[in-house]
C-alpha cells in the first residue's frame, strides 16, 4: 500500500472490499475506485481497475467499505458556537431562548470560527458536501463570508446561504439584501462553494422581504427555506396569510426555483401535491426534530410520492453535533419505531439519501453523490481493521448501523484527502480552540444565554 503523504493528491486508485457506488454500477465487490485529477475515472473490480491505470499509486489494502461522500443539505453553521444548551424547549421557546438572542451578537470572526470547527466535525463524520443556511442579524461588515472562508480551510464542498427573518425584528430589507449579495460574492470567489438564496420562515417574513427574495431568485434560481417544522408554524402562516408556508411559497413563484426545504414534517395531501409539483425537495433533520420533539417526517411517503429526500445534521444547537453517522443511523431507527415496521427505510434508502438523495436535493447530483465516471472523487473510505467492521456481514447494514466516526480512515474531495485515519488534514483545531472558547465565552454573555460559559 502507498504512503498516502508521497501521493500525488488527485490521481490515485483506491481500493476497497466492498465499493457502494449509490450509482449505475451498485456493489462492486473487490472493487476500485480510479481517480485522475480530481475526478472519477474509472469503477470496477480491483483486477480490471489495477490492469488499465497501472501506473497510478494504489490506495487502500483492500479491505473495508468505500462510499461516495456524504452530503448534509441543511444545517446552521450561526449554532457553531452555542451547542448543548436546548434541550427542554420546543422549536418555538428553543428560537426565544438559543437562537434570537444570539443573532445580534454574531460576528465574521465567529461564523468563521464556529464554522471551521463544525465543518471539522462533519468532515470526521464523511460529510463532503455541506447545505447551509446561517441565520443572523446581517452585520456592518458582512457576517456570512467568514463562512466560505472556513470551508475554503477544512476543504469541504458548499451550498451556503443567509436565513434572514425581518418579524419581528424589524431588520432593514435592504441590509438583508447586502448580506445576500456580500455571500454570493464570497462564495465565488472560493475554493469549492457556491450561493443559494435563504429564506428563514414564511410566518417570519414580511411581505416586502418575500418579494426582495423573490427578486433576488431572478440572479440566482436556488432556494433554501425551512417549511412547515412545526404545527405552530402552519398555524402561524394560516393566521396570518390565509394559507399554509408551502401555499403561499408556491403563490408567491418561490417553489419556482431549485428549492431544498428544511423539515416539511407537518404536510397535508395538498402540502405534498404542491412539494411534488415543484420539485421541491426535503432536506429531513431527524436528530434535530427529536430534540425539540417537533414530530416525524412523513419519510416514505414522500420518497413513494417521487419527492427527493436528503439528510441534514441541522443546526450546531440543535442536534447538537454534526455528526453525520449519527444522522443516518436516526433517520433509519426513527421511522421503524414510528411506523412499527421493520422494514419501512431500510439500510440502502437511507444510505441513499446520505449520498445521492442530499446531492439530489441540492442539484448537485451531476457532480457529486454517486461513484460514477465523469463525477467529482468525493469519497469516504471505512477501515476493516477496527471492532465494529472487523467483519462485514451486509456493507449497507455495516455503514448505518455499526461504523463510527473512528472507522474513517480516509475522506477525499475532488480528490483532496482531508482525513486519514480518523483525523483532519486540513485544519489546526488544537490551536483554533482557546479563540473559540473566548468567542463562546463573549458570545453567551453578551446573549444573556443560560450557560456555564455566561459571566455575569
Amino acid at each position: 500500500m502507498t504512503d498516502p503523504a508521497a501521493v500525488e493528491p488527485t490521481t490515485f486508485v483506491l481500493r476497497a472490499r466492498h465499493v457502494l457506488t449509490m450509482g449505475a454500477a451498485g456493489h462492486v465487490r473487490d472493487g476500485a475506485v480510479a481517480v485522475v485529477d480530481g475526478r472519477i475515472a474509472a469503477v470496477d473490480g480491483y483486477a480490471a481497475i489495477a490492469a488499465r491505470f497501472a501506473d497510478l499509486p494504489v490506495l487502500g489494502d483492500g479491505g473495508g467499505i468505500l462510499t461516495p461522500g456524504f452530503v448534509s443539505c441543511h444545517g446552521h453553521f450561526s449554532e457553531g458556537l452555542v451547542t448543548g444548551i436546548g434541550e427542554t424547549h420546543t422549536l418555538w421557546e428553543w428560537f426565544v431562548h438559543v437562537v434570537e438572542p444570539i443573532e445580534a451578537h454574531l460576528t465574521r470572526d465567529m461564523a468563521y470560527v464556529g464554522t471551521l470547527l463544525k465543518a471539522t466535525e462533519m468532515a470526521l463524520s464523511g460529510v463532503t458536501t455541506v447545505g447551509d443556511m446561517f441565520c443572523s442579524a446581517p452585520g456592518t461588515p458582512a457576517i456570512t463570508p467568514g463562512i466560505v472562508d472556513a470551508l475554503d480551510v477544512v476543504g469541504l464542498r458548499g451550498d451556503v446561504s443567509f436565513g434572514p427573518a425581518d418579524v419581528p425584528h424589524g431588520y432593514p430589507v435592504d441590509r438583508i439584501v447586502a448580506e445576500h449579495h456580500a455571500l454570493a460574492q464570497a462564495a465565488a470567489a472560493s475554493r469549492r462553494t457556491r450561493f443559494r438564496v435563504g429564506l428563514a420562515t414564511i410566518p417570519s417574513s414580511s411581505d416586502t422581504l418575500l418579494a426582495a427574495t423573490r427578486s433576488l431568485l431572478a440572479e440566482t434560481d436556488r432556494l433554501h427555506v425551512h417549511l412547515h417544522e412545526v404545527r405552530e408554524e402552519v398555524t402561524a402562516s394560516r393566521t396570518a396569510r390565509g394559507a399554509s408556508s408551502i401555499e403561499v411559497a408556491a403563490r408567491l413563484g418561490l417553489l419556482d426555483a431549485q428549492t431544498v426545504a428544511a423539515h416539511c414534517v407537518w404536510l397535508s395531501d395538498d402540502d405534498v401535491a404542491l412539494l411534488r409539483r415543484h420539485a421541491v425537495a426535503v432536506a429531513h433533520c431527524p436528530v434535530s426534530n427529536m430534540i425539540l420533539a417537533s414530530g416525524v417526517c412523513q419519510v416514505p411517503r414522500l420518497l413513494r410520492d417521487s419527492v427527493p429526500v436528503g439528510l441534514g445534521v441541522d443546526g450546531a444547537a440543535s442536534n447538537d453535533s454534526q455528526d453525520m453517522l449519527a444522522t443516518v443511523k436516526t433517520a433509519a431507527l426513527l421511522q421503524k419505531v414510528h411506523h412499527q415496521q421493520a422494514d419501512v427505510l431500510t439500510a440502502p434508502a437511507v444510505l441513499r439519501m446520505a449520498t445521492l438523495g442530499g446531492a439530489r436535493a441540492l442539484g448537485l447530483d451531476d457532480t457529486v453523490g454517486s461513484l460514477d465516471v465523469g463525477k467529482a472523487a468525493d469519497l469516504v473510505l471505512f477501515a476493516e481493521a477496527s471492532p465494529s467492521m472487523a467483519f462485514v456481514h451486509d456493507p449497507y447494514q455495516a455503514v448505518v448501523y455499526c461504523a463510527g466516526t473512528r472507522d474513517i480512515a480516509g475522506v477525499w474531495v475532488d480528490g483532496e484527502r482531508i482525513v486519514a485515519g480518523a483525523q483532519i488534514l486540513t485544519a489546526d483545531v488544537p490551536a483554533i480552540l482557546p479563540h473559540a472558547r473566548e468567542l463562546a465565552v463573549e458570545l453567551a454573555t453578551r446573549a444573556g444565554l443560560a450557560s456555564e460559559l455566561a459571566v455575569t
